[in-house]
C-alpha cells in the first residue's frame, strides 16, 4: 500500500469511532482528549488561559529533569495499524522534537493501571519530529492492537495523533443480528464514485449524525449518470434491514436511492449483472431516516449504494447475520492477527485449554486456511463472548 493510500483508512483512534485517551502522565497546559477529535486542530492568537496559551492539542509543561512524557490510547475499534501520524499542528517553539509509538493488546475494558503491566511492543521507535507539521509514520506490524502509547521526548505539545488501519473487531461479539455495514464491527468503503465535499467512510460511523459535515456529500452532478458507494461487509451475511439515513441534509439529499449486493467470493464486483437488488430504487425524503425490509436474496459480501442523482447521506445501516462459516472464519483470522500472550490468554480462557495446550496451539499459527486449530475449540470461540 502506498502512503496516499492511508488516507483512506479509518482512524482507528478517533473519538468518532469511540476512542479514548484514557491515561496521561502529564496535561498541565493542554488536555489529553484534544489528541483524538476527528477535525483538525484550531488556533486563536487571542486565546489565554490562567495556565497560559491555549492549545487545540495536548500539551505538558517544562521538564526539568530527565525523563519523558506519555499518553495511552484506547482505540475506539482494534485493528492492525499501517500508518500514525503525529500532528504537532500549531505548535511551533513548544512541540517535541522526538516521539515513539507502542502498541499492546488485551482483552476487555482495563484500567490504565493494568495497562501499566502490559507487554507494549515498538511500532514506530523514538523518531524526529518537525514542528506545525503532521508527522507520518508507516507501520510495518500486521499484528492487531486494542492500544497505543504515544511517547514524546523531552515534552511538548502534540495536536493530534491518528491511527489509521483496517479494523478488526472481536469475532465473538459478531454473533446474531448485526450492523453489517459498520466500520466498529469491520465494513470498510472500497469504491466511491465522487467525496468532493466529505469522506463516504462517515456513514459508517456509530451513532447518529452530529450535522451535514459528518455524512456523505458529493459535488453537484451536471452530467449524466448518478453518484455511488460500494461497501465491503463485515462478511458474507444474509441481510435483513436497510437504513439509508439523510439527517441534516436538508436542500441537498438524493433524489432517490437503491442499493444492490453481491457475494463476491464467487463473482467479480466489475459484473453488473451479478449484483442483485436488496433495495428497489425508491424516491427518499429530506433530513429522513429511511427504513427498508430488504429483498429476500442469497447473502453477499458487499453492497453498492447508489443515489440518484447525486446528493449526501448521513448514515447507512445495513442490518442482518453473518453465516456461520464467515463467522467461523473471522475467529480464525482474528486468532491469527493477535500477539501471541493475548491469543494464549483467549485460547485458555475462552476454550478451556491449559496454558502449555494453548502455548502450543499459537506456536503453530496461522489457523486460516488450515485444520490446526481443532474444530470444537473454534466452536467454543465462535459460539459466543469468552470470560476474561
Amino acid at each position: 500500500m502506498t502512503p496516499q493510500d492511508f488516507t483512506r483508512l479509518p482512524d482507528l483512534a478517533s473519538r468518532a469511532l469511540a476512542g479514548s485517551v484514557v491515561y496521561a502522565n502529564d496535561e498541565l497546559f493542554a488536555e489529553r482528549e484534544n489528541l483524538i477529535k476527528p477535525g483538525p486542530a484550531v488556533f486563536s492568537t487571542e486565546d489565554f488561559g490562567h495556565k497560559g496559551k491555549v492549545y487545540d492539542g495536548w500539551e505538558t509543561r517544562r521538564r526539568r529533569e530527565d525523563g519523558y512524557d506519555y499518553a495511552i490510547v484506547r482505540l475506539g475499534v482494534p485493528g492492525v495499524v499501517h500508518e500514525v501520524v503525529i500532528d504537532t499542528a500549531w505548535f511551533k517553539g513548544n512541540y517535541p522534537p522526538f516521539a515513539s509509538i507502542e502498541a499492546t493488546s488485551v482483552d476487555g475494558a482495563v484500567s490504565p493501571q493494568d495497562l501499566e503491566a502490559a507487554s507494549w511492543e515498538t511500532l514506530v521507535p523514538k523518531s524526529a519530529l518537525k514542528g506545525d507539521t503532521e508527522n507520518p509514520f508507516d507501520v510495518s506490524d500486521r499484528r492487531r492492537w486494542t492500544h497505543v502509547r504515544l511517547t514524546i521526548y523531552p515534552d511538548g505539545g502534540v495536536a493530534r495523533l491518528r491511527v489509521r488501519g483496517e479494523p478488526v473487531p472481536d469475532p465473538r461479539f459478531l454473533d446474531g443480528t448485526i450492523d453489517l455495514a459498520a466500520a466498529e464491527n469491520g465494513a470498510d468503503v472500497v469504491d466511491c464514485s465522487n467525496m468532493f465535499y466529505s469522506s463516504p467512510a462517515q456513514i459508517l460511523q456509530p451513532g447518529r449524525a452530529a450535522s451535514m459535515g459528518d455524512g456523505w456529500e458529493n459535488a453537484r452532478r451536471r452530467e449524466p449518470g448518478n453518484d455511488h458507494v460500494t461497501v465491503r461487509l463485515a462478511g458474507l451475511g444474509r441481510i435483513r434491514r436497510v437504513e439509508i439515513d439523510t439527517s441534516y441534509f436538508v436542500g441537498n439529499a438524493p433524489g432517490w436511492a437503491s442499493l444492490r449486493g453481491i457475494d463476491a467470493t464467487s463473482n467479480d464486483l466489475a459484473d453488473d449483472g451479478a449484483w442483485t437488488d436488496i433495495v428497489a430504487r425508491t424516491r427518499l425524503q429530506p433530513d429522513t431516516r429511511h427504513f427498508f425490509h430488504a429483498a429476500d436474496t442469497a447473502a453477499v459480501t458487499h453492497v453498492r449504494l447508489d443515489v440518484f442523482p447525486d446528493g449526501g447521506l448521513a448514515r447507512l445501516r445495513v442490518h442482518g447475520e453473518l453465516l456461520a462459516d464467515a463467522h467461523r472464519s473471522a475467529v480464525t483470522r482474528w486468532l491469527d492477527l493477535l500477539p501471541a500472550g493475548h491469543a494464549v490468554q483467549v485460547l485458555a480462557a475462552g476454550a478451556d485449554l491449559a496454558a502449555a495446550a494453548a502455548t502450543d496451539l499459537v506456536s503453530r499459527r496461522p489457523f486460516t486456511g488450515s485444520t490446526t486449530l481443532p474444530s470444537d475449540v473454534l466452536d467454543r470461540l465462535a459460539g459466543g463472548p469468552a470470560l476474561g
